[in-house]
């Protein structure tokens, strides 16, 4: 065979594998399940059980793992993102484990504890605990930095965001947001973190050189009580002019200017979203609906909805892998 019709036949067999969808993971508080999904055609791939009140998940760095908070059972699961099975788990994440994180080399997880004041820090291999630190009351969001030196976490009752060296493994600074903080995201260059304050109703934009709250701003929906807007899961877009706020029980997401920090608009979608991801082409957000059981796709270029799809019951988190 020459080189011409080997070249042919191989391109051949090239376009005629589609390329892969990415994987959605959602995490199902009340049914103890992870749905996974294709993320294209949005069917349903594999429920798998998990431990007790599976709440937050990060993807390693290699994608090759899931890892997911089992809070009433204390441990994360690991899930091998290819079979969709449960690997093994680590007995050590802490108390209560609700949110976490993974440092970018795919090594360290740091794992807020909600029942115990605690940040755990973790192997990822092994699961060999390598600090516990104490930070306030009822932590929650966890996010490390791009360049790893640091990692933000925010505790609910006492209102602060805690940054903690990755080094020492000790906090260097507290900052002071509003009520119940939840969700703390870097942006893309590490400059800024965005802190969701769930009671407060505002997003707390501190800088991370100084390490102080440099603009603070809140939302406005006609005919949605203030109470019932409740920020939480926060996602930028790719070229980071946007970021997308869900906003609880108000049922939308909020689309915000990240230059100027105004709210260009509300999109309504199911009820309660919680936590949100974005598809690997930036096209797409995915929204957790807590309070409908159902995942809503949302089309980045015209900010609306597109279809919603039942997933299990009280839906928390939410991860797409590539």
């Amino acid at each position: 065979m020459n080189r011409a019709v080997f070249a042919f036949i191989a391109l051949s067999a090239f376009a005629a594998c589609p390329a892969q969808a990415a994987t959605v993971f959602v995490s199902n508080e009340k049914d103890n399940t992870i749905t996974v999904l294709d993320a294209e055609s949005l069917k349903v791939l594999k429920t798998v059980k998990v431990g007790r009140r599976p709440r937050g998940m990060v993807l390693t760095p290699d994608m090759k793992e899931l890892l997911i908070c089992a809070g009433d059972d204390h441990r994360l699961d690991v899930m091998d993102t290819t079979t969709f099975e449960i690997i093994r788990t680590h007995e050590t994440s802490g108390p209560d484990p609700e949110l976490l994180d993974i440092d970018p080399e795919g090594k360290i997880i740091y794992i807020a504890n909600e029942d115990d004041g605690m940040v755990t820090v973790i192997e990822r291999d092994g699961g060999k605990v390598l600090g516990e630190i104490p930070i306030g009351v009822e932590p929650e969001g966890m996010a490390v930095a791009p360049d790893n030196s640091v990692v933000v976490a925010t505790s609910e009752s006492t209102s602060m965001a805690h940054f903690i060296d990755t080094k020492t493994l000790k906090v260097i600074a507290n900052v002071l947001v509003d009520t119940r903080p939840r969700v703390s995201e870097y942006t893309a260059d590490g400059k800024e973190v965005w802190v969701t304050a769930e009671v407060g109703g505002t997003v707390a934009i501190i800088d991370t050189t100084t390490r102080k709250v440099k603009k603070k701003f809140g939302f406005e929906i006609a005919g949605v009580r203030p109470e019932l807007i409740q920020p939480m899961g926060i996602k930028f877009t790719k070229d980071a002019k946007r970021a997308f706020i869900a906003l609880g029980r108000a049922n939308r997401l909020a689309v915000v200017d990240t230059a100027t920090h105004e709210v260009l608009d509300y999109i309504l979608v199911g009820q309660r979203p919680w936590h949100i991801d974005m598809n690997p082409e930036g096209t797409k957000i995915y929204t957790a609906n807590g309070l409908s059981n159902d995942m809503t796709v949302v089309d980045v270029a015209t900010l609306k909805p597109e279809k919603s799809v039942p997933v299990g019951r009280l839906p928390w988190g939410i991860v797409i892998k590539p």
